[in-house]
């Protein structure tokens, strides 16, 4: 009965525009049929496709932490730094993007190292770290060596700022970087105060500067043997396997 009383409507709506169930359309409904026939445009047909949206990815904090797998884990396995020979292989689009991947690599290993120390737990793989300290700079001169070359052919100059090795007053030598002034150099006073010689009573300190550093790198040389020493006396079945090696 409910069925009944919802198709009611329906069926007075058809029955005034001449439409009966079972039966064919009359010739009022035949005309409106025919008229829009006739003033109907021509539809291109589409193909099948399918919109594809895509949005910025938004993490949150846990990328500056590790994998959640590896969390407790004495060590983890990871590769080794990039080598100067295979960064030289890559172009400067693929350079731009790994500088970023291990930016963010460094970034959760510092997290990572900070968080052992909170916790006074020992980092695990903590040679990840000087890993991608050591492709970062790398990355770096291989970088600086192609904006030389690209320097060199373009203006023929060695150095990014052009200049020479000067001495001061206390005979250091550095790299003195030229620079542009709006008034020539014999008039310029600030220019003028500044020595780029020595007098001769500065040799005597040369010499003994000289004399320090050589004694600095002598007490390195045998802090370092006597470290070696050390070691040899704590293990010695090392020092065999060092001489069979050797």
């Amino acid at each position: 009965m409910a069925a009944a009383a919802l198709c009611r409507p329906f069926s007075k709506i058809l029955r005034l525009t001449g439409v009966t169930w079972g039966a064919p359309a009359t010739s009022s409904s035949r005309l409106i049929l025919n008229n829009l026939h006739k003033n109907a445009t021509k539809v291109e047909i589409i193909p099948p496709c399918t919109l594809l949206h895509t949005s910025l990815p938004q993490n949150g904090l846990e990328e500056f932490f590790d994998d959640p797998q590896n969390w407790g884990k004495p060590e983890v396995k990871s590769g080794d730094s990039w080598t100067v020979e295979q960064l030289r292989g890559k172009n400067s689009e693929d350079l731009h993007k790994l500088w970023y991947v291990l930016l963010k690599e460094r970034n959760m290993l510092l997290t990572l190292e900070q968080e052992a120390k909170r916790q006074r737990l020992p980092m695990p793989s903590p040679e990840r770290l000087e890993k991608v300290k050591d492709s970062m700079e790398r990355m770096d001169l291989v970088i600086q060596e192609r904006e030389d070359a690209l320097r060199l052919l373009q203006t023929g100059q060695e150095k990014e700022m052009p200049g020479e090795w000067r001495t001061d007053f206390l005979g250091r030598t550095f790299w003195y970087t030229f620079k542009e002034w709006p008034i020539p150099w014999y008039l310029n006073k600030h220019h003028n105060r500044k020595r780029f010689y020595y007098l001769p009573r500065i040799n005597r300190f040369l010499r003994l500067r000289f004399e320090k550093y050589l004694r600095k790198e002598t007490k390195k040389r045998n802090l370092q043997k006597q470290q070696e020493k050390r070691l040899q006396e704590k293990f010695p079945h090392l020092k065999n396997a060092t001489q069979s090696q050797s």
